[in-house]
């Protein structure tokens, strides 16, 4: 009796395993093509101020790549991830080197890479386990496989979190700057990108001495990149 049943939960557990490989592929390619309304880092927020008796507007609105201004794209890759042109989701150089360090004494830090946030912000939920951590391994691999460089930059920019009910680039220029997505300045853009490591708790606006000290340091690595030109290395959709 008992190996029946050990049998038939693995029979279960494999059905189940194939039906979420398929349907996560299909998401992925669908995702592709279509505009991206709304994300499960939203619904969490939402499902928190509902649990918390509060009410949470979500500010988004999604915009093209074309809408998309491109210091602020040129800032977050200068200030998370600058090998995203050229890695396949994971930037091993940058893990290494959080291991090391904290292998020394330094505190533990992220090396998530903008394809990685990009999968973890759309499917997955902010909380940290591993399970977690493997459903975004998953999401990863499907979206570099699946997507250009371009489509996920934009996914990012169109769906990041930028204050307390505030996704996306459209938003996020109108709350703190009071302009649209393609009116976003380097100096905008450099404060909105130092923020995104704590964005409900740091403000664009009105930056700290450690925000403006970060958003100098972003502007100059976008310098170095060479400016806007280096986008040209994402390629086309």
């Amino acid at each position: 009796m008992i190996r029946f049943w050990l049998h038939r939960a693995l029979r279960w557990a494999a059905l189940f395993g194939a039906a979420f490989v398929i349907v996560s592929i299909l998401l992925v390619m669908l995702l592709r093509h279509v505009p991206v309304y709304g994300s499960t880092v939203m619904l969490e927020r939402k499902v928190e101020s509902w649990l918390a008796g509060e009410s949470l507007p979500i500010r988004h609105q999604w915009r093209p790549w074309a809408e998309l201004s491109d210091h602020a794209k040129l800032a977050v890759i200068a200030a998370e991830d600058q090998r995203f042109p050229v890695h396949r989701g994971f930037d091993v150089d940058e893990m290494r080197r959080a291991w090391e360090a904290s292998r020394n004494g330094a505190k533990l830090r992220g090396a998530s890479t903008i394809s990685q946030q990009t999968a973890k912000n759309l499917f997955l939920w902010t909380g940290r386990s591993w399970l977690r951590k493997g459903l975004e391994a998953w999401f990863t691999v499907l979206i570099e496989a699946l997507w250009p460089k371009q489509r996920i930059l934009e996914v990012y920019l169109n769906i990041v979190e930028w204050d307390h009910g505030v996704f996306g680039l459209e938003a996020a220029g109108q709350h703190y700057f009071g302009v649209s997505a393609d009116r976003v300045s380097e100096v905008h853009a450099s404060r909105l990108a130092a923020i995104l490591p704590n964005p409900r708790h740091w403000d664009a606006t009105r930056p700290g001495p450690h925000v403006e000290r970060r958003s100098q340091w972003i502007r100059q690595q976008m310098r170095n990149l060479g400016g806007a030109r280096y986008l040209e290395r994402l390629g086309a959709e």
